[in-house]
């Protein structure tokens, strides 16, 4: 399976400047793909298409989008959306939120989130198929069909950070994608939950789709400092560091600054110059990573975009001299 490197913008998009440069620099080396997590401002999907607008004709995934701002039925016509208008398959990446994100917006927390998000994609694959779904579950009802409409592939994905939702997405999605997970617990871990549950269905293994914090070593920057920059907000969340405990990285979400400073001594948060960092990116394809996005967040947060397109195309640069 050929492997290959896009770019995670880690920013709620309030203008579309903000992601326009990795979009046009995906399109001048004509691969990779463009994630993007849960915009609140811009909407995720509204700015794929304002891409698609200005001629960037490139992949594109969310990665991931929360199910409780919408309908599967809508998920699904957003995602058949963005693939129609761009030409090109989509990922429509799908994660549960966080429990209190959750209240924010339903009556009370998923009761059963894999549960949920099981329902959640299977009515998303039998919408995209051009079934007529007639279902009512625990968390999810539906009654009806997309109307017909041609578009290139949509890939159905789950975020995943632990075995049990690993082994869900083996099962029922296509692409499972994990953000801040190191490569010793994808291989020990998450790839063969994954494999679990894919045997368990009869089905092939989903694709995985990894976002790997990166910024180049440079005089003046602080890479522990970088690394809380880009990466405190989701060291302050109780699922993400319970993921990295489980990887023996110790972070507790009450000490976002010691779990920085774990990040850059685990080699989480990959560092160094650009060819360390590309060489360092090759444990994750021998973990069993298909697909790695670049995540610039520290850097973005701490010196701007120009400084991080400035890493991005020297990291780019040192993959190329690397497998070239």
């Amino acid at each position: 399976m050929e492997h290959s490197t896009g770019i995670v913008c880690p920013l709620m998009v309030a203008d579309i400047g903000q992601v326009l440069p990795m979009a046009r620099l995906l399109q001048q080396r004509g691969a990779g793909r463009l994630w993007l997590g849960q915009s609140l401002r811009v909407e995720t999907h509204q700015v794929f298409a304002a891409l698609t607008g200005m001629g960037v004709r490139i992949s594109m995934g969310s990665g991931v989008a929360l199910a409780p701002l919408r309908h599967p039925y809508d998920a699904a016509m957003q995602a058949r959306s963005v693939a129609a208008l761009s030409g090109m398959p989509y990922v429509a990446g799908i994660g549960p939120a966080a429990p209190e994100f959750q209240r924010s917006l339903r009556k009370d927390s998923y009761a059963a989130p894999l549960a949920a998000m099981r329902e959640y994609v299977s009515i998303m694959r039998r919408l995209l198929s051009g079934e007529s779904v007639d279902f009512a579950g625990d968390h999810y009802q539906v009654r009806g069909r997309l109307v017909s409409q041609s578009h290139p592939g949509v890939e159905l994905g789950l975020g995943v950070l632990r075995p049990r939702m690993a082994r869900l997405a083996g099962a029922v999605a296509d692409v499972a994608v994990t953000w801040m997970t190191p490569a010793h617990y994808l291989a020990d871990t998450l790839v063969p939950a994954l494999t679990e549950g894919a045997t368990d269905a009869d089905r092939p293994r989903p694709r995985v789709a990894t976002m790997v914090h990166v910024a180049v070593a440079r005089p003046g920057r602080d890479i522990r400092r970088t690394a809380l920059a880009g990466a405190g907000a989701h060291l302050g969340a109780a699922h993400y560091t319970d993921m990295l405990r489980r990887a023996g990285v110790e972070a507790w979400p009450d000490d976002p600054a010691a779990g920085a400073d774990a990040l850059v001594k685990s080699g989480v948060f990959v560092s160094g110059s650009a060819d360390d960092i590309a060489r360092d990116l090759d444990a994750y394809r021998r973990s069993g990573v298909d697909e790695i996005a670049l995540n610039p967040a520290g850097v973005i947060q701490s010196e701007g975009l120009g400084a991080a397109m400035t890493d991005l195309e020297e990291i780019f640069a040192a993959l190329d001299r690397l497998h070239g």
